[in-house]
């Protein structure tokens, strides 16, 4: 029960990020930048990178429509499947890419970003976007979807069980 909890938690998380960046609900995204108002969820973010060894890199993707695209879809795919339960493979796969991507981006190795300013990074190693990687990765492989889910009726499906990736 500890891991549905977890899991559920984690998924709204990923779906409350989706919904706040699609609609500019004024907590991190203000309405005016919604996606769905024609702002872009990574511009911001990304083009606000001054540190690590990809920052050309996160500058040349900020506000571009596959990069705008593919995070949304992911933000939402990998929150519906923590919270429905189902898919939990691949939303672990996915998940752990999106949070590997966002931890390069921040760089927390870094004291000072390329401006020459404080980083304020408070480890080198393991920040949130870390810990939420190891948790997609604990609720996908410790049967974290067998409590309040529909992980059974979606194992069953034909093409999850000629497929078992899919579970």
């Amino acid at each position: 029960m500890t891991l549905a909890v977890l899991r559920i938690a984690t998924g709204l998380l990923f779906v409350w990020a989706f919904f706040d960046k699609a609609f500019g609900l004024g907590y991190a995204t203000p309405e005016k930048n919604a996606w769905f108002a024609g702002g872009s969820p990574t511009k911001g973010f990304l083009g606000n990178v001054h540190v690590g060894p990809f920052e050309s890199t996160f500058h040349a993707w900020a506000g571009a429509w596959w990069a705008d695209t593919l995070f949304m879809l992911g933000l939402l795919a990998v929150g519906v499947a923590l919270v429905l339960g189902i898919g939990l493979r691949v939303a672990a796969g996915a998940g752990t890419l999106m949070m590997l991507l966002m931890w390069a981006a921040e760089w927390p190795p870094a004291q000072h970003n390329s401006l020459g300013e404080a980083t304020r990074s408070t480890n080198p190693l393991i920040d949130y976007h870390i810990i939420y990687a190891l948790v997609l990765i604990v609720v996908a492989t410790a049967a974290g979807g067998a409590v309040w889910s529909l992980a059974h009726w979606w194992a069953g499906l034909p093409f999850v069980r000629s497929n078992p990736w899919l579970k």
